[in-house]
């Protein structure tokens, strides 16, 4: 999962426009990227624990989800190509400043959870490597490493990240040949992949079915991501005809790639080994069924994650800062967060404040376990896709109630049936997820709590430095 994402422009494309400079084939891969992302190298073994060897039924049905959902955003997408994404299309759609204000913040309360789920994942990776630290200090160090890069000043582009998406493409390219080679061989036990050890999140039985569901919820925070190429919609080109293309496209590659990468883990290690690693894809690396050395390759294998995961992480880093930027500018939240710094031109305030709450949740979500009895990963995992969840509601029925208003002959038009498809199975999985986990939602109210005493803070002081007349968000006080 590749959480959000933002490019950077120069000053003078911001006052005449962003330049459309991305081909549809950069655009295949940046969605390809974004999918892709590390979720799969973070989540897989949770979802083995709930469904069992059949566990790559929950990522073939996840991303089918996804990819319906992913339909909506291109048509929306080629009748409103702006870099807003699901805030305008819900603002156009229903016209109420509250809901678009919840959409922005649940996006980057589900950016702030990703992340830190994200770097949980990291320190699992990283103790393969060298089991000294504890986990939550490497974690907390490694958001602090990346918060330093963001305000150093290096961003994403789409150069680097098709780049990274080759390296995280690699590293499932090594367990999809391993699984191969031990197809070849004729170990494989096919019997495995209908194997169902259904389990709720505490570890009941359950029946197949809601352990499928149970094994979608927390498969989906791998296939989000897509909602992020809305971002560059300014800056491509001919996007009536690449976008939809480029998005839907990537998106089926991704998952045919989950749903191959998941059946070579299930033919290759046994479940209960899966679901109980932290790192559980480095489990099929070190089955040592390669006729490679199999320390070189755990440790390539592990680099290579850690790759993967720091990518996907940087750009949730990059992202909220901006975001909270973004909101200052429009004064929804205090003026201070849209402060940049001189020398570095970085939004010094949104970058301190953001590390501070990933830092936060990493510090409670440690603690949190032993009155839970849920991980910290699978806690993040979660809270990240209700939100998430959501959204993409939400931008279905935007793309729903927006047929008719704006429309473009050239512009991409979802199929209405699937859409109502995906809309149940977004609700679905969202219904499921709080049902199974109710304290998911306490952790994303307090997300959004942190969203509103912002805007509080705001509207009972900001107004203060307004002049007199002036309305909030008034362009004229800009500059």
């Amino acid at each position: 999962m590749a959480e959000t994402s933002a490019l950077p422009t120069t000053d003078e494309e911001d006052a005449g426009g962003l330049r459309r400079s991305i081909t549809g084939k950069q655009l295949f891969f940046y969605t390809l990227g974004d999918v892709l992302g590390s979720g799969i190298y973070v989540l897989i073994g949770l979802v083995a624990a709930v469904v069992g060897g059949a566990f790559w039924i929950a990522f073939a049905v996840g991303v089918t989800i996804a990819a319906i959902t992913g339909t909506a955003y291109a048509e929306l997408v080629t009748k409103y190509p702006q870099a807003a994404g699901a805030a305008l299309y819900v603002n156009k759609a229903f016209r109420n400043k509250a809901l678009t204000f919840l959409v922005t913040v649940c996006f980057l309360s589900a950016s702030f959870a990703a992340a830190g789920a994200l770097a949980d994942g990291f320190a699992s990776y990283f103790a393969t490597l060298w089991e000294g630290p504890p986990a939550l200090l490497v974690t907390l160090l490694f958001i602090l490493a990346l918060s330093i890069v963001n305000f150093i000043g290096i961003t994403e582009s789409v150069v680097i990240n098709m780049v990274m998406a080759f390296i995280e493409i690699a590293g499932l390219v090594i367990v999809l040949i391993i699984g191969i080679w031990y197809i070849a061989e004729g170990d494989a036990d096919f019997g495995v992949l209908v194997d169902f050890q259904s389990r709720t999140l505490e570890g009941e039985p359950t029946s197949p079915a809601l352990a499928i569901l149970a094994g979608v919820a927390l498969s989906f925070f791998a296939m989000t991501g897509f909602e992020n190429t809305a971002n560059v919609a300014e800056e491509t080109i001919d996007p009536h005809r690449n976008f939809p293309r480029s998005l839907i496209g990537g998106m089926v590659v991704a998952g045919v790639i989950y749903v191959l990468v998941s059946i070579a883990a299930a033919l290759t290690v046994p479940t209960d080994t899966l679901a109980g690693s932290g790192a559980a894809l480095l489990e099929v690396v070190e089955a040592g069924i390669l006729p490679i050395n199999t320390d070189f390759m755990s440790t390539l294998f592990s680099v290579i994650a850690l790759i993967a995961i720091t990518n996907t992480t940087l750009v949730a880093v990059v992202t909220q800062p901006r975001i909270l930027y973004g909101m200052a500018n429009e004064d929804v939240v205090p003026g201070v967060f849209s402060r940049i710094h001189d020398g570095r031109r970085s939004p010094w305030v949104g970058l301190l404040f953001s590390g501070a709450v990933v830092c936060s949740l990493l510090i409670v979500g440690t603690i949190a376990p032993k009155v839970e009895g849920v991980t910290l990963v699978e806690r993040l995992a979660l809270v990240t896709v209700v939100f998430l969840l959501f959204i993409y509601a939400l931008v279905i029925v935007s793309c729903l109630k927006l047929r008719g208003q704006d429309d473009d002959e050239d512009a991409f038009r979802a199929n209405t049936p699937l859409l109502f498809v995906g809309l149940a199975g977004n609700l679905a999985i969202l219904a499921w997820t709080v049902y199974d986990d109710p304290t998911s939602l306490l952790w994303c109210a307090g997300l959004v709590a942190v969203g509103v005493v912002l805007f509080l803070i705001e509207y009972l002081f900001g107004r203060q430095n307004r002049p007199a007349g002036t309305e909030r968000g008034d362009p004229s006080l800009k500059g």
